[in-house]
């Protein structure tokens, strides 16, 4: 028991810093796109859907390789896989910096997800390594915080960059941080105390299946999965395609308002995060309640939205981006939970099986919304209104009608599978 209060010591930190920049890295590669489209349409010769394909085929990317990475990383480590995901990353932006018709720029974008979709599983895998246990909640917490500030630098800078050093020459100096990074990473980065690299033990496919099948089997892995697909789909849905068209187009808010909304949206992120650490490390029972919660507040908020008659007013739709930014946070719970009910030897495929759920959701939500902005918009126009809108964003609530029936479902079968012994002995909770 006296691991659970030693302070963590200089080399943790530095890992968890290196770790984190890595991951701020690819939060910012996963971005960078957001404020370079108008001038992808003009460089590729492409047409608004073609321009969207990016989005979906990066996310479509990033959550197919959730489960293979999470079972890389308990093979090979932490540290190989963090940093072949950010040589990953470097080759692709490079390749969509020079890339000069839209094939190949389709191609540079596969290999930003894939290098994106290495980092944040090694990053649990590190916290889990190298801090104990009760600050375990809080610290993935502030960590997907802060690595959000990478969409935030992806806004400013890359604006900046484009406008000042042109595509490629932008695109290339993003490469080089990542570079950079990964030099520094090489040399601090540290599976777990005591080693450098820590691999596990070499799988067969039949071994794999078990493992994966040992995750999945557990309510707790279940419930985990459902947390994290029901909360971050609504802002990230906003945050990476439909949030400036929507109060644009949607709610009649000029450039400058929509951009601050999205911005506000961050910064809720940034001050929800440390808030929902705290909370679920004292409260570890009360996670799935917290998470339902959150949920009804987010669809309360888009309600009010949604059928407020005319445009909301701006205070309301402050009041949506900050309560839906929340989501974001939330959606950690489900790492946490299932880091709750895994051993070490598999926490980074059940980290991956978790962290399919919420992408695989966007990926839906945001396809959904542009079939039904084209069906509800007559012709070939792209002037969508608030009533196309309207509709359009309404297809949340089918996601979340599918996911809380799930995740009330599985908090059951978790609750009645978590003996009054093992709470009392120490071990996992679930919530």
């Amino acid at each position: 028991m006296s691991s659970e209060v030693v302070r963590p010591g200089a080399t943790a930190w530095r890992v968890w810093a290196v770790a984190l920049a890595l991951y701020t890295l690819a939060v910012f590669h996963r971005s960078s796109l957001a404020v370079a489209g108008l001038v992808a349409v003009d460089r590729f010769d492409i047409s608004a859907s073609q321009l969207a394909t990016f989005t979906m085929l990066q996310l479509a990317v990033y959550a197919a390789m959730q489960i293979p990475v999470g079972l890389a990383v308990d093979r090979f480590g932490p540290r190989r896989v963090m940093l072949t995901g950010a040589v990953v990353l470097v080759v692709g932006q490079t390749c969509f910096a020079l890339a000069d018709h839209y094939a190949a720029a389709l191609l540079a974008r596969v290999l930003v997800g894939a290098g994106d979709a290495m980092t944040f599983i090694c990053l649990i895998r590190f916290l889990a390594a190298w801090f104990p246990r009760p600050r375990i909640p809080v610290m993935t917490q502030v960590t997907g915080t802060i690595g959000q500030l990478g969409s935030i630098g992806a806004a400013i800078p890359m604006t900046w960059a484009l406008g000042r050093l042109g595509w490629s020459h932008a695109y290339l100096v993003a490469a080089g941080l990542s570079l950079l990074a990964a030099v520094v990473g090489l040399v601090v980065l540290r599976d777990e105390p005591g080693r450098r690299t820590a691999s596990g033990p070499v799988l067969s496919p039949a071994a794999v299946r078990a493992s994966l099948r040992a995750s999945w089997s557990h309510p707790g892995t279940r419930l985990a999965f459902w947390v994290h697909f029901c909360t971050p789909f609504s802002a990230n849905a906003l945050a990476m395609l439909w949030g400036y068209p929507f109060f644009v187009q949607g709610e009649g808010r000029s450039s400058a308002e929509a951009g601050a909304l999205l911005t506000i949206m961050v910064v809720a992120v940034v001050i929800a995060g440390p808030v929902l650490g705290t909370v679920i490390g004292r409260h570890p029972w009360h996670r799935s309640t917290l998470v339902l919660g959150i949920i009804a507040a987010m669809a309360a908020a888009w309600a009010l939205v949604l059928l407020w008659p005319g445009p909301a007013p701006f205070g309301v739709l402050v009041l949506l981006v900050v309560v839906v930014g929340v989501g974001g946070p939330a959606s950690v719970v489900g790492f946490d939970i299932a880091r709750t009910v895994n051993p070490g030897s598999r926490l980074a495929s059940a980290t991956g099986i978790v962290n399919v759920a919420g992408f695989v959701a966007t990926l839906v939500l945001v396809i959904a919304i542009g079939v039904i902005l084209d069906l509800r918009t007559p012709g070939t126009s792209t002037d969508y209104g608030p009533a196309a809108f309207a509709t359009a964003m309404a297809a949340q609530y089918a996601l979340w009608a599918v996911g809380c029936v799930q995740l009330l479902r599985y908090r059951r079968r978790a609750r009645r599978a978590t003996d009054r012994a093992a709470l009392e002995s120490g071990a996992p909770v679930l919530g």
